[in-house]
């Protein structure tokens, strides 16, 4: 059955909420069995093209990713982020938004950033299009890679921002690599839920990018746990391949016409 947004916000505190990254048809229909939420996420700016930052990714590199993800989806809910300069006012946000919805058939579009961002975000809202926040750590705008929440200034404003987005109408938050006490206070004063990327068991949900999951994503960071070593399995498989083809074993006639 596929999963509506009104169905996500009803799990807060009940069940955790999963999502993992996908950017292609075949890694997310198998997802799909198993997330709440699947993200088009910017991260695929270095994942798959060893961008330096996710601020090179382009619209329309993010539109053509998603349409195959959106072949592999049957259940989860899909949700696009919208890149780096793409939401920079209400009408260009507005405009990108719809491109994206339409071409792609998602669910939702997510947005960095706080009180920066919640009159886009109402417009959007206004006009039919659900939006996810995000906040903490913001790869499209943050210099550096460090976690939020170590002084009270930046909680207090991260703290606004949750109920500034909850109110502008966002269904659930990102919190990325915010402290845990923070993440907890958060998760704790919103009615809506929080999925967390390095931000402690105290949200209602994790995500992560799949890459890193299944060990392909040879960066180390601390909020990662990888499930499995797909890149050794992988270098089995190919060497097996090599050594077979130069032995002249494949093909055989099994697998020849």
């Amino acid at each position: 059955m596929k999963k509506k947004i009104s169905d996500l916000i009803k799990k807060k505190n009940k069940q955790n909420i999963v999502s993992l990254t996908a950017y292609s048809k075949n890694i997310a229909s198998i997802l799909d069995n198993f997330c709440d939420i699947i993200l088009v996420g910017d991260s695929l700016g270095s994942v798959l093209y060893n961008y330096k930052s996710t601020k090179e990714v382009s619209l329309d590199i993010m539109i053509e990713h998603s349409k195959s993800v959106r072949m592999g989806i049957k259940k989860a809910l899909m949700v696009v982020d919208m890149p780096h300069n793409t939401y920079r006012n209400s009408k260009e946000a507005l405009h990108n938004a719809k491109k994206i919805m339409s071409k792609t058939k998602c669910d939702a579009v997510k947005l960095e950033g706080g009180k920066k961002v919640c009159e886009i975000i109402k417009n959007l809202i206004k006009n039919k299009i659900p939006v996810m926040g995000h906040l903490g750590l913001l790869p499209q705008s943050d210099k550096t890679f460090t976690f939020k929440g170590k002084k009270k200034p930046e909680r207090d404003r991260i703290l606004k921002d949750s109920h500034l987005l909850e109110k502008a109408g966002v269904f659930s938050i990102v919190l990325e690599c915010v402290e845990t006490s923070l993440a907890k206070l958060v998760t704790q004063n919103i009615k809506i839920p929080t999925i967390g990327i390095g931000s402690s068991k105290y949200c209602n949900g994790q995500i992560l990018v799949f890459d890193d999951l299944i060990g392909l994503n040879p960066m180390n960071y601390r909020f990662v746990k990888k499930y499995a070593n797909l890149k050794n399995e992988i270098s089995k498989a190919v060497s097996n391949y090599s050594k077979e083809v130069r032995k002249n074993k494949f093909p055989n006639k099994k697998n020849s016409y």
